[in-house]
């Protein structure tokens, strides 16, 4: 794919979402993100050479909140294999991301790795792995970003801490069922840092070439076999978009995950991932700007995987 000249296509989508961009709203419920201003746009292109092309505010760092569950679940089969699936599905919730109601119904295991309970789950599980959870995390997406200042972000970790109230009722709930190997509060901990990553769309683009290349990082290496790659890009496409998955599969056709930060990635597999940011969410936790951005992407483009 080297030589494809995306920036005509980026420069096109922008201009076709403008009227989109400032809809919804910021996720409040987070403090530290309320003050995030609405009309921010940013869009990126890396191919599976690495080569990025971007449009607005596209390296500007964000909250990438949920994005960071791929890259958990990722780590996690690369270091442990498939064992986590014991501990955690792979279908649609149905539910809000933060739903105590289903995990209780069904006795404590997760409905699939990106509701909070299920990355929660993976976060443990990543911990026992390394020892460092967040760590891991860091180094793995600073190496494939090619960006040594992507970090977490304090004060946003800090403000989901004092007001993570559910998170730590799903954490201490996994642990009365059985679910989580490490102590409630360490899990949280890394679970809140990992969700309080500050990164670009082109970060989030180039760190997310390993899915589009069927396993293998920027350098060459492998991190997951095509199996597994396969079935992360199959997770993302079913319940990557909170309960709103099957909209985003019907608009936009590609293995996607969403954060109430207002990005979104999505995986071209064999040809290109793609990043977008516009922090006005709607009701389901998805960026409408973004969610737009990416429907136009693949319209033009014609690729999905459909």
């Amino acid at each position: 794919m080297a030589g494809v000249d995306y920036q005509p296509l980026l420069d096109e989508i922008a201009a076709g979402v403008r009227p989109q961009i400032g809809r919804g709203a910021v996720a409040s419920y987070i403090p530290a993100l309320a003050g995030v201003g609405i009309g921010h746009f940013g869009m990126a292109v890396a191919d599976i050479d690495g080569q990025v092309a971007g449009v607005g505010d596209w390296r500007r760092p964000f909250s990438v909140q949920s994005i960071s569950k791929i890259y958990t679940l990722a780590l996690v089969l690369a270091e442990g294999g498939e064992d986590v699936w014991r501990r955690v599905g792979r279908e649609p919730s149905g539910t809000p991301f933060n739903s105590l109601v289903q995990l209780e119904y069904e006795n404590g295991i997760p409905r699939n790795p990106f509701i909070n309970a299920g990355s929660l789950v993976v976060t443990d599980r990543l911990l026992s792995l390394t020892g460092d959870a967040r760590g891991a995390l860091r180094t793995f997406l600073r190496a494939e970003s090619c960006n040594r200042g992507v970090d977490f972000d304090i004060a946003v970790a800090d403000s989901e801490a004092e007001h993570g109230h559910r998170n730590a009722a799903l954490g201490h709930f996994l642990a009365d069922l059985g679910n989580l190997e490490n102590d409630v509060a360490d899990v949280l901990a890394h679970y809140f840092s990992q969700c309080a990553l500050a990164m670009s769309c082109r970060d989030l683009a180039l760190a997310t070439g390993f899915l589009a290349r069927h396993g293998l990082r920027g350098d060459g290496s492998r991190l997951l076999s095509v199996r597994e790659a396969k079935q992360v890009n199959g997770v993302m496409l079913t319940c990557g978009a909170y309960d709103a998955a099957g909209e985003f599969a019907y608009r936009v056709g590609l293995p996607g995950k969403s954060g109430v930060g207002g990005g979104i990635v999505a995986v071209v597999p064999g040809r290109c991932t793609v990043a977008v940011w516009s922090p006005g969410i709607d009701e389901q936790g998805n960026s409408v700007a973004g969610v737009a951005a990416l429907d136009h992407f693949t319209t033009l483009t014609g690729w999905s995987v459909f």
